[in-house]
Formats: structure tokens, sequence, C-alpha cells
């Protein structure tokens, strides 16, 4: 019998984060900027992606250096960090996973659930409900199949869009002006875009939980130059898609006349709309499925990563760690967002275009602590020294910081100002 390739069962953790990150972040943001400005934001989308990239990469680097989660190592630090970490994460859990389950439910009710005359927010509880049984009963191994299923589909579907998009330019209405993304007025926007993409930052101690479950479901420890291969496949994919998705935005949309809306069942149609104005009506369902098989994904993974990631810092936090009371933890932090982001749906906000911005400024505006955290943790005296961040990664995250906090404070400003 022939043993499986050490680099494939080391694949994995990386593709579920891009899974996480391909949602709200490309469908709607990259899309919408695209739509909006053309390519007027490509050198942004490529700075803020490389201003993120060690954050993420420091969560893979240290588990793979020291055979623990990176929440340990906050726990290390000392417990203020994980309190940190934990309290923002808190926040940003029941925020973005009502924002990406309520646009999955928007494109399902665009497919046909709105037949059901279920209302979105019971839909989108729904929705959440489905994701936290598959992940009770299949647990890590599932998640990983469906990630890596759904990247391929993605993948395929949203470079043929592009290349028949390239090949059809539209015709831009006459006396159209682009409009400048250059002006304080288009702030609140560009912090919105820069919140989601790649993903939260948030969501790079994922990873590090994943990667521990999949060292327990394939009996392999994979070693740094195998985790490094799985974290650049995700991260350079996540890139690229949303490089992708404003393109589709800027030759599909920007210069036609048409609005961009964010309202839910508006979005999902005119997301739809996109891809078959170009493909053709014969492709509405292809399309269609693709569109709801990344957004579920993305749900999918944040109702696992969320909760995972509460439970374990609930546990480190306590001071006693247990497998089976972590995994108790865990569906109980699972069934928390669910009714907590139902909540959130239903008597607080109004529409998804509110949910979402909430959620994108807020994952902006904590981006300096969790950055901050990351790199203290992967600069510990305890993780070996070849694996600590070199001259150029220690210089980049520097800058990434700086950049964080300097666009944080002229937002609080804009935000008081206008």
């Amino acid at each position: 019998m022939r043993r499986p390739i050490p680099l494939l069962q080391a694949i994995g953790p990386g593709i579920l984060m891009a899974g996480a990150a391909i949602g709200g972040s490309h469908l709607v943001s990259s899309t919408q900027a695209g739509a909006r400005f053309g390519w007027a934001l490509l050198g942004l989308l490529l700075l803020v992606n490389l201003f993120k990239y060690p954050f993420f990469l420091y969560g893979q680097r240290y588990t793979a250096a020291t055979g623990e989660t990176l929440l340990h190592g906050f726990r290390r630090l000392g417990k203020p960090y994980l309190a940190a970490f934990f309290g923002v994460n808190l926040v940003n859990a029941f925020l973005n996973i009502a924002g990406v389950a309520m646009i999955t439910a928007s494109l399902a009710m665009s497919m046909g659930a709105d037949s059901l005359a279920i209302p979105l927010a019971e839909l989108t509880l729904l929705i959440i409900a489905i994701c936290a049984m598959i992940i009770i009963l299949g647990r890590y191994h599932l998640l990983d199949q469906v990630a890596k299923v759904v990247m391929v589909v993605l993948g395929i579907s949203t470079l043929a869009a592009v290349f028949l998009a390239w090949s059809n330019p539209i015709e831009q209405v006459v006396g159209f002006t682009a409009e400048s993304p250059w002006n304080m007025a288009s702030l609140g926007f560009i912090i919105l875009f820069m919140g989601w993409m790649p993903a939260p930052i948030d969501v790079a101690a994922w990873p590090t939980l994943w990667m521990v479950e999949k060292q327990k479901d394939t009996g392999y420890r994979p070693t740094m130059k195998e985790t490094m291969v799985d974290f650049h496949l995700g991260y350079i994919g996540t890139v690229v898609l949303a490089i992708l998705f404003l393109a589709l935005g800027a030759m599909v949309i920007h210069g036609s006349g048409e609005e961009y809306s964010m309202a839910s069942a508006t979005f999902a149609n005119q997301f739809l709309h996109l891809y078959t104005s170009m493909i053709g009506s014969w492709a509405y369902w292809l399309i269609a499925i693709a569109a709801f098989s990344a957004m579920f994904s993305t749900t999918l993974t944040c109702v696992d990563g969320y909760p995972r990631s509460l439970a374990m810092c609930t546990v480190l936090l306590g001071g006693k760690e247990e497998e089976r009371r972590f995994r108790r933890l865990h569906w109980q932090w699972i069934l928390a967002s669910a009714l907590v982001g139902y909540l959130l749906i239903k008597l607080l906000l109004t529409n998804l275009g509110n949910m979402l911005q909430v959620a994108m400024v807020i994952s902006f505006l904590t981006s300096p602590v969790f950055a901050w955290i990351y790199f203290r943790a992967i600069s510990a005296p305890w993780v070996p020294e070849e694996y600590r961040p070199g001259p150029f990664l220690r210089a980049l995250s520097w800058a990434g910081i700086a950049f964080f906090i300097g666009f944080t404070l002229l937002f609080l400003w804009w935000f008081v100002v206008f």
C-alpha cells in the first residue's frame, strides 16, 4: 500500500484560511471597488495584502516551530495578551458570522429560497445551524474537504468570467466620469475595503488551531517547509481572487451606468447578473452555485473558526486544558454565536449593507491590536531563533502596524469631523 505524500497531508489549514477569506471581502468589497473606481484601488489592494502578509504568516509559522497553537503563545506572553485577543475576537465573531451568513442567505433567496417564504433573518439562522451540524458531526475532516472543492470550483469559474469580460468589454455610457477614491468623502469605503482584505487579521489564529486538528486527523506533523507551502497556496490564492473580483467590477459594471447596491437581495441579484450578462443566461445556475458555495464555505469556516478560537481562549484563561472540555466549549460558543448573530440581524440592523459596514470597520480598527500581539508571539524567546522574523519581516511588520494605526487615527478623525 502506497503511503500518502507528506506534502498532501500538510495541505489544508492554509486552504481553509483562504476559504474563510474569499467570501465577503471578495464578492462584496472587491467587486464594489472595481464597480465604483475601476482599477484605481488595485495598488491599495496589493498594499494592504502586503502589510497583512507577515501577520497571517506568523500564525502557521509559530505552530510549525513550536508544536503549539498561537493562542498558547499568547498565554505564554501573559494572560492580558490572551484576554485582549479574546475580547476583540468576541466582538468580531458575532458581527462577522452574522455578516457572511446574511450574504449566503441573500444568495440563497436569489436562487429560489424566497419561495419558501422564510424571512432573511430566519434563513440566515438556518444556514448557521446547518454549518453547526456539519462541524459537530463532521469535525475537521469535512471542513478540510469542503474548502478544497470550493476553492477549485470558484477559481475556475472566476477565471473564466474574467477572461470573457476581457474579451467582451462593455461600452461606457456617454458622459461617464470616473469617481476618484482619493478624497475624504471616500475614506469610509476605503476603510471598509481594507477591513476584510484579504480577511480580518484575527482569522490568522485559526490555521494554528486547524493545524493541530489536522495532525490528529492524519497522524502527521508537517515540516516548516510543508507548512509554508500550505500557507502560501492559501494566501496567494486569496490575493489573486481579490484581483479577479476587482477586475470583474472594473470591466463589467464600472462606466455601465448601473448602480451597485449592498442591500441584501439587490446585492445578490446584481452579483449573479454580473456573471450571466457576460457568459449568458445558460450559465446562471453554474455561477449561482459557485457563488453560493464560496459564501457557504466562508460561513462554515467562520462558524467553526471564531467559536474554536473563543473556546481555546476560554480553556487557556481558565487554566484547565482538557480535550473534552474544549469540545464542549466549542459547541457552546457555536450556539452562542448563532443566537447573538440572529439577534443582531433581527433587532439591531435592517439590511446587509449596515451589517457588513459595521463588521468591516471593526475588523480594520482592531488590526493594530492583533498585529502587535502576533508580532510579539513570533518574536518570543521560546520560538527557535531561525523561525523568528528576520530583518525584512521585522521591517514589514512595523510598517504594517504603522499603516494600520495611521489609517485608524485618520478614520476616527474623519468620523468625528465629517
